[in-house]
């Protein structure tokens, strides 16, 4: 399914927080916007832990940038599951997103799972949480991804991690 045309950017310059996502899953892919996938908590989580007064809608998922975030993903190329991403597709892509996030400078960059932060950040043991280092000027942060394959997290944990940063970014001038 390489015909499918990867996921636009929501971005904007100085934005408090741009969300990354590993990769377009390919639903998000077709349909044109973000954590358009059935079973993605994404849209639920943001609002339950107060970043948006209601739940929006994936097709709606532009309204983000009013309250002062975007959206992106490191690897263009959608996928079923990220899973399907080798690491080195994932390194390779790495620079480009690093310059996105420098040309845009946001206050934070909240990279979603794990797997996309480690293999561009060469941190093996990565925890969540704020990280030690920024990534591309930008103050780094790896929340839970919100998919629904991620069984790791229920919900009550997943708005509790996504409350955690927007606590920090409304804290910082």
């Amino acid at each position: 399914m390489d015909s499918l045309p990867s996921l636009p950017d929501l971005l904007a310059p100085g934005l408090s927080l741009i969300f990354c996502g590993i990769n377009p899953g390919m639903r998000a892919a077709s349909s044109g916007h973000h954590f358009e996938g059935r079973n993605n908590r994404f849209w639920r989580v943001l609002h339950l832990a107060g970043f948006t007064p209601e739940q929006v809608r994936p097709e709606d998922d532009h309204t983000v940038l009013r309250y002062g975030y975007g959206l992106t993903t490191v690897v263009p190329r959608p996928t079923a599951r990220a899973a399907e991403l080798s690491r080195a597709e994932i390194e390779l892509a790495g620079d480009a997103f690093r310059r996105k996030i420098e040309q845009y400078a946001p206050r934070y960059v909240a990279f979603l799972g794990k797997m996309a932060f480690s293999a561009i950040s060469g941190a093996p043991n990565v925890e969540w949480g704020p990280q030690a280092k920024p990534f591309g000027g930008a103050r780094a942060w790896v929340l839970p991804n919100p998919s629904g394959l991620n069984r790791g997290f229920d919900l009550d944990a997943l708005v509790a991690a996504y409350r955690d940063v927007r606590v920090a970014v409304a804290s910082m001038p």
